[in-house]
């Protein structure tokens, strides 16, 4: 088994920052796992695990936007991370995303540059993001 093979990312197809993430892996030349966690939602404890190795708090990393958040009350700064984290097990969109997983680490890459940082391999030419950002060069160097 390659480094290559040990890259996984938690995806949701329908958000920009995933794929442009989805798309700086392949762009290193690496094919990753790919886990669409709506659908395939991680057990409890992989949760706990990723949020811990991205150095995250769980509120970190409950994601608020386009998601029953405000309605379930959990701006509640009282709120414990099991309570959050229940509320992520019964409602897998408040996982925020997407958490990359490599030998080098796990991170939430928000923004989507974050995963260079444990890519296990080099980009391998340009990358521009979805909306025109220009992130890698001609020559395989971020520019941000």
């Amino acid at each position: 088994m390659t480094e290559h093979s040990l890259v996984t990312i938690w995806h949701n197809p329908a958000c920009g920052t995933s794929r442009n993430t989805l798309a700086l892996i392949r762009n290193a030349g690496i094919e990753p796992t790919i886990v669409e966690y709506l659908k395939t939602p991680p057990a409890r404890e992989e949760v706990a695990a990723a949020i811990a190795a991205a150095g995250l708090t769980v509120r970190a990393a409950t994601r608020q936007k386009g998601t029953p958040y405000a309605e379930l009350g959990l701006d509640d700064p009282a709120l414990t991370d099991d309570t959050l984290l229940d509320a992520m097990m019964a409602h897998p969109i408040l996982i925020n995303r997407p958490f990359v997983f490599t030998p080098l680490g796990a991170r939430l890459c928000r923004p989507s540059e974050r995963v260079l940082d444990i890519l296990p391999a080099p980009q391998k030419g340009p990358f521009t993001k979805e909306d025109g950002e220009v992130v890698i060069d001609a020559e395989g160097r971020r520019v941000c």
